[in-house]
């Protein structure tokens, strides 16, 4: 059903772009004819095809083999307590906001809120036709320079936060999990308080002993669909594991790589004492840094596409 509607969404865009034509070639044949005051008809009609366009084209450099899948999101401050925790849920909202840009749909199926501000971790769902293969480009360190609101003296503070993204994987793959590799604890549910608190053991936490992954879920009310949906990110994250793995015995045989390791800075976010936001892989780089905080994150997604195509060219 997934792959029906990644079709149907396909053959829909080819369809609107072949719209598009047809009442351009209209237009042009009016404009031909001698006909006055289409100028503003064209532009409108190529401004609609524009964006359309480079979607088309965005999600040809899409070529992984789970690129068209949803993808899971986990946010994880660094060190810095209140100020690194209050930068990792400006990055929840960032990803929410590009998902609403998008059209995607997002569930939150783990928070943990900061002690005074932010948050301690997050795990997101988010669902649309490839949404692993936009948010790849985002795995990695997220830095931010700025006056630090928790500052009394105002001084200037960079704050570190791991933004980890893996696909989601089908429910029929076969992966083996043994009862005995697994500790599952239940606890309460955490919240703002009052009524958002849940009183009763529903949060589920299932670590993996010989990886040391560590899932949790606390979205649901009901413990039993908690721990379904912690098992299921579990199966993500273990699968995703034994790709890494075998991606490193690839590169092995293939001798040295220029490439980045996941784990290290791949992007700044500056708010002072100027404003930019620069991709350190692609060397993109944009000055309205609101925008970008605020979910227009796509021209950082293509600039890592074709960034991560001359990586793979070797050129």
């Amino acid at each position: 059903m997934r792959r029906r509607s990644e079709l149907q969404e396909a053959v829909n865009r080819v369809q609107e772009l072949r719209d598009a034509e047809e009442e351009l070639e209209v237009l042009l044949e009016m404009a031909k004819e001698g006909e006055s005051g289409l100028d503003t008809e064209l532009k409108n009609t190529l401004k609609k095809m524009g964006p359309k366009l480079d979607r088309i084209e965005l999600t040809t450099k899409m070529t992984g083999e789970h690129d068209a899948r949803n993808a899971y999101v986990e946010i994880h401050p660094g060190a810095g307590g209140t100020e690194s925790q209050d930068w990792a849920q400006m990055l929840q909202r960032l990803y929410l906001r590009w998902c609403e840009r998008r059209g995607f749909s997002s569930d939150l199926l783990d928070e943990q809120p900061g002690e005074e501000a932010g948050i301690k971790s997050a795990t997101l769902l988010i669902k649309g036709s490839y949404a692993y293969g936009n948010l790849k480009s985002e795995n990695g360190i997220h830095r931010l320079v700025r006056i630090s609101p928790f500052d009394s003296q105002a001084r200037r503070h960079t704050s570190f936060a791991s933004v980890h993204v893996y696909p989601e994987v089908d429910d029929e793959l076969e992966m083996e999990i043994e009862e005995k590799d697994l500790r599952i604890d239940r606890y309460c549910s955490s919240g703002p308080g009052g009524q958002g608190v849940n009183t009763t053991y529903s949060a589920v936490r299932v670590v993996h002993l010989p990886t040391s992954v560590i899932v949790t879920c606390q979205n649901e009310r009901s413990q039993i669909k908690n721990l379904a949906t912690a098992m299921k990110v579990l199966k993500a994250r273990l699968f995703e594991l034994e790709l890494q793995k075998r991606e490193e015995e690839l590169n092995k045989l293939k001798g040295p790589k220029k490439d980045i390791s996941w784990g290290n800075q791949i992007r700044s976010y500056v708010l002072q004492p100027y404003r930019l936001v620069k991709d350190l892989r692609s060397g993109h780089e944009i000055g309205d840094a609101d925008r970008v905080l605020d979910g227009d994150i796509d021209s950082f997604i293509e600039s890592f596409l074709q960034w991560s195509s001359r990586q793979e060219s070797g050129s």
